[in-house]
């Protein structure tokens, strides 16, 4: 049992976190995992990328090749058209219709989306709206991972507890919070 992902957006958009949670439930749930440095961390607002590879076996390399990732996950939209190359004939591409306009070129919106829907399988969702509902526009990274978790090898249990971890010591709102975006993200993934 493997996984390969992808992880996709613009710093400040929380991939770390989504990268935390994967990371800790992989453990919990007993399967190595290796992760490859984040790039573009160094700006707010720049592109951000991550490797993450889990299995039950030995991992050998940290990055996934091209053509090899079972998932894209991303919270940009733009962000998830740029690793395509990536994709397995039969990955899934998870990413939120929400576009962060970082560049003064942004290309049309629809054009993108229409893209991210030519994937093999694809999963676009709204992560500002269902994080507003969820009650902080801040969760929309939680939310993507919800939406993500039905395609993830990772127990949810194990996912919810690692989320519990994250966000407790933040208090009581901003966990509950993060709980319902997961939910949401989750929910509106399967309606898809």
């Amino acid at each position: 049992m493997k996984q390969d992902i992808i992880l996709a957006g613009v710093g400040g958009q929380g991939i770390l976190s989504i990268a935390y949670v994967i990371d800790n439930a992989a453990l919990a749930d007993g399967l190595a995992f290796k992760q490859a440095e984040v790039h573009g961390m160094a700006q707010r607002g720049g592109a951000v990328q991550s490797h993450m590879r889990l299995s039950d076996g030995t991992i050998w390399s940290d990055l996934i090749p091209k053509g090899e990732a079972d998932m894209i996950m991303s919270v940009e939209p733009l962000e998830a058209v740029r690793y395509f190359d990536f994709l397995r004939p039969d990955g899934i591409v998870i990413t939120s219709s929400t576009p962060f306009r970082n560049i003064p070129d942004y290309p049309d919106l629809d054009k993108v989306l229409d893209a991210v829907r030519k994937a093999p399988r694809s999963v676009v969702l709204d992560s500002e709206k269902l994080a507003k509902e969820a009650g902080t526009v801040k969760a929309q990274n939680i939310v993507l991972l919800g939406a993500a978790s039905s395609f993830l090898i990772l127990k949810e249990a194990s996912l919810l507890r690692t989320i519990d971890t994250l966000f407790r010591g933040r208090g009581p709102t901003v966990l509950e919070a993060n709980l319902k975006a997961f939910e949401l993200g989750k929910k509106a993934a399967l309606g898809s």
